[in-house]
């Protein structure tokens, strides 16, 4: 008889644990949790953002693109710039439950 933590997991697929276990890699390095902070406020552009950081444009942009593959963040085109905003309410709610849990 299985008990709750194996039935949980016989309902996830090796490629779903994988996923997500590459989701979680990407929240593990604080240059990109500071970009997804930055993007709370609303949309900004890479300017923007490397001023905020104080970072330079080579480094955040190699961020800003993991963080667009995991889809975390979204970009829209404006003129010759590239203008970044979180993907969904979701990136918000994952920050938040874990500064909670780190809290705790």
């Amino acid at each position: 008889m299985m008990n709750g933590a194996e039935h949980q997991i016989a309902n996830v697929s090796e490629n779903e644990l994988s996923d997500l276990a590459e989701l979680f890699k990407v929240f593990g390095d604080s240059t990109r949790i500071k970009i997804l902070y930055d993007l709370f406020s609303g949309e900004k552009n890479v300017t923007e953002i490397c001023a905020d950081l104080e970072m330079n444009q080579s480094a955040v942009s190699h961020q800003l693109k993991l963080l667009k593959n995991a889809r975390l963040i979204g970009s829209r085109r404006e003129g010759k710039q590239m203008i970044y905003a979180l993907a969904d309410d979701h990136v918000k709610t994952i920050i938040a439950m874990g500064k909670e849990h780190i809290e705790e």
